[in-house]
């Protein structure tokens, strides 16, 4: 094994070790501090983004909110716990405070990123302007789509840093502005990948999966929660391997990529949520473009 391949090995398993109160490899001291490895990592503090924030080394868990919503706290192998903030697209850039029960806020600062813009040719016009029949089946999905989005359990995930879903290169990227046959519609809240019909999908943390589903838009989807309100958000699939209730693992086939729902061809579309908050999942797999 290389020096390049036992660094990686180590990285990975402190970032393992450190994502939920485990204790560090006897070597990571030598090393980067854990917390230093998930700042690194996730770190990202702009609309669509994630601001990782101490919290200091109370003796148990802090809870934490933002904007009214419970965020992710995770405990380093320096026993420091951390705030993992989801920042949606439309947060201002600027000053902002975390709201911490029994602790002063911790104040961060958003930075400002642009994104670029997509236009996209539908063939089925009712994807662009739904009739009212179609409108109201839109809205009532909707709205459960959001109530998954914001759910928390006190569960904590297994682990923060992701590997892709599928094995496909990214064909659209988090934020894109998005005509939809000239019409502004509303911003790319995920990751797209090239992915043929039938390619496995597979869950990049432990958790329990809440919604199986065909919607109109988003096709066959599946949502999965990975406790603390960290959840993945996968459609336009072919066929589905769980039901709502299944407990899945890390690398477990959730379902089949394909090209239902608003599609133009096969792929994957993967969100991922914090805190009721759409962030990039570039972020979780090491791929974020500043």
């Amino acid at each position: 094994m290389t020096h390049t391949d036992i660094s990686m090995v180590r990285r990975r398993l402190i970032g393992a070790a450190t994502v939920w109160g485990l204790t560090a490899p006897w070597w990571a001291h030598a090393a980067p501090p854990a917390g230093t490895f998930i700042e690194r990592t996730l770190h990202h503090p702009v609309p669509g983004g994630v601001a990782v924030l101490d919290l200091g080394t109370a003796a148990t868990m802090p809870v934490a909110n933002f904007n009214g919503q419970r965020v992710l706290v995770i405990q380093d192998a320096d026993r420091h716990w951390k705030a993992i903030v989801g920042l949606d697209l439309k947060t201002r850039p600027g000053q902002h405070s975390l709201v911490v029960q029994g602790q002063p806020a911790v104040g961060f600062r958003v930075g400002s990123k642009r994104y670029r813009e997509q236009r996209i040719t539908l063939k089925n016009k009712s994807h662009v302007n739904p009739d009212p029949q179609q409108q109201a089946r839109f809205e009532r999905e909707y709205e459960e789509q959001m109530q998954a989005y914001a759910s928390f359990r006190e569960e904590g995930p297994s682990n923060v840093v992701f590997e892709k879903p599928v094995p496909g290169r990214l064909t659209s990227p988090f934020g894109l502005r998005r005509f939809f046959n000239g019409e502004e519609r509303n911003p790319h809240s995920g990751l797209d990948f090239a992915a043929p019909t039938g390619t496995a999908v597979k869950v990049p943390a432990d958790g329990i999966v809440t919604i199986v589903a065909d919607y109109f838009f988003n096709g066959k989807t599946v949502f999965v929660d990975h406790g603390q309100g960290l959840i993945t958000m996968f459609c336009h699939l072919s066929t589905f391997d769980v039901r709502v209730g299944d407990r899945v693992s890390r690398g477990d086939v959730v379902a089949r990529s394909g090209a239902t729902g608003r599609a133009t061809g096969p792929h994957l579309h993967w969100n991922v949520s914090l805190n009721n908050a759409r962030v990039d999942p570039a972020i979780f797999i090491g791929a974020f473009q500043a």
